[in-house]
């Protein structure tokens, strides 16, 4: 267990997915949530496209040997190789972490290629997009719209995680719905 009363990460009574919860602005507790970025079905489904990729290429390689190959083209293979196993690896190892504290606010962050790092308050709009009828091989995400003009989508394995950090935005206020709206002139 965390601090916060949270189940700890990874030890196994969630199976990997996170722990999903509501934010609770009556108690003073940091929250801290963490899921895969991509279903395990996703997962396994990189692990096979990748592996047999590979297979085929070490299949091939007889074939290819016989080829006249030029700087160019050998060059476009190895670089396709290199991204095909990174974009698989961190399909299979991506995590989106949730970290709420009542003074900081709230942070999503997903580690990718790059890790994606988003502030609650930095957030002009967002949107979540779950179709839980597909969840074994779509995963659940949310489109983030910064107030600065970027836009980013966040994965996680647990919706659940997503619609924390949609609560923590609400709070910060970036969601906000003018008290009154301007008149329309009268035509």
């Amino acid at each position: 267990m965390t601090q916060s009363g949270q189940p700890a990460h990874g030890d196994g009574t969630d199976g990997g997915a996170g722990v999903a919860g509501t934010i609770d602005t009556d108690t003073d507790v940091d929250i801290d949530l963490e899921s895969a970025a991509f279903p395990p079905l996703v997962r396994l489904l990189a692990v096979v496209i990748v592996g047999g990729l590979a297979a085929f290429a070490l299949w091939s390689l007889p074939a290819l040997r016989g080829a006249q190959w030029t700087f160019p083209a050998l060059a476009t293979f190895g670089l396709a190789a290199v991204l095909i196993g990174w974009v698989g690896w961190w399909m299979v190892f991506s995590r989106t972490r949730f970290c709420y504290s009542e003074g900081g606010g709230g942070v999503i962050v997903q580690t990718w290629l790059w890790d994606k790092r988003v502030r609650a308050a930095d957030v002009a709009s967002f949107k979540i997009v779950h179709w839980p009828w597909f969840q074994a091989v779509i995963a659940p995400r949310i489109l983030l719209r910064r107030k600065g003009g970027g836009i980013t989508w966040v994965h996680a394995a647990d919706a659940g995680l997503l619609v924390a950090f949609g609560e923590s935005v609400v709070r910060a206020g970036a969601g906000a719905v003018p008290a009154s709206l301007p008149e329309a002139p009268a035509r």
